[in-house]
């Protein structure tokens, strides 16, 4: 495997390995205190932040093993490679001895590691969020490895990008009907998708005290710190609703952000840990709403997105874009 250990981890390395992640399924695994090992599959994980590189995953309240990973300093994500199917299903199980005959090696804090994994991330647990039945657990990445091996990808035998129809939408219209401007227009539907999405992270950045436009500043800068106020407004204008420079200016009184000698905007400490909690926030309600339906309806969802933004884009520059 091709290791990388913090604090010099290569973030786009960091990004290849959680690219790793194909079909959600996981194990977490870490140590109680007695020193017995603990270990689950879990298909919530996703990334938060590159820097500082950080993960989530979430874990049922009714669960077993919820106690041992509340109070765990440290806990390890292994993506499951192909011909690891066996081990998706041993933790899934309660009540038996589910590292018998492994190898296991340790990590940090004494993390136990399986081997031949795709991908695994060894994290130094952060913070935990409330999110409905489950407990969202946020870890900064202390070291990761990947190999090329094929993660482990399994639906009904075999992979697939299958959305099946919603039995509770009404059914769908005529041609002549759906021409209209009406709810089946795709700028009505786009907007009141985002807006409904938006409406579950609002709140929690109102409370932080920032506004719509403020927490777009915020995250995008948790994605790419230091960047040129023309930079931002050329890649976030289009979705502001207020000019930049005096937002900036807000929110540097308000403690979110600074600006270097060379005219480069930054989080500050205070900023950069408000702004990570907000987008774990962020990601267990994405990660809420897309349990409502199957992992592939929810990949394809994304992906047809991605495909419309590209083919549709007028020239807008990419903030995230890596040169």
């Amino acid at each position: 495997m091709e290791a990388n250990t913090a604090p010099a981890l290569d973030p786009k390395a960091f990004r290849a390995a959680l690219g790793s992640f194909a079909t959600g399924v996981t194990v977490i695994t870490t140590r109680a205190a007695d020193g017995s090992p603990v270990g689950l599959t879990a298909n919530s994980f996703n990334s938060v932040s590159l820097d500082p590189p950080m993960v989530l995953w979430s874990l049922a309240k009714k669960s077993h093993s919820l106690a041992v990973f509340s109070n765990c300093s440290h806990w390890a994500v292994h993506v499951l490679a192909a011909d690891q199917e066996d081990l998706s299903g041993r933790f899934a199980r309660s009540g038996t001895d589910k590292f018998s005959g492994l190898e296991v090696g340790n990590g940090f804090g004494d993390v136990p590691l399986l081997a031949g994994c795709a991908a695994r991330f060894q994290c130094q647990s952060t913070f935990q969020h409330e999110g409905g039945d489950h407990l969202i657990f946020v870890g900064e990445v202390a070291a990761f490895d990947r190999s090329d091996r094929a993660p482990l990808v399994f639906h009904a035998g075999r992979y697939a990008m299958a959305a099946q129809r919603d039995p509770s939408l009404p059914p769908a219209r005529s041609a002549r009907v759906a021409g209209g401007l009406d709810e089946d227009l795709l700028g009505y539907l786009l907007g009141r998708a985002y807006f409904q999405f938006h409406q579950g992270v609002r709140d929690k950045a109102r409370a932080a005290g920032l506004t719509d436009a403020q927490w777009i500043v915020a995250a995008a800068l948790t994605a790419r710190d230091g960047v040129h106020a023309d930079d931002l407004s050329a890649a976030l204008g289009y979705v502001l609703d207020e000019p930049l420079p005096p937002l900036l200016q807000l929110m540097r009184s308000d403690g979110w952000v600074h600006a270097d000698p060379l005219g480069r905007w930054h989080l500050t400490p205070s900023g950069r840990d408000r702004s990570l909690h907000l987008l774990a926030a962020a990601k267990a309600h994405e990660g809420d709403l897309l349990s409502r339906w199957s992992y592939d309806e929810g990949a394809l969802l994304k992906l047809q997105l991605q495909k419309f933004i590209a083919a549709t884009n007028p020239g807008f520059p990419d903030l995230w874009h890596e040169a």
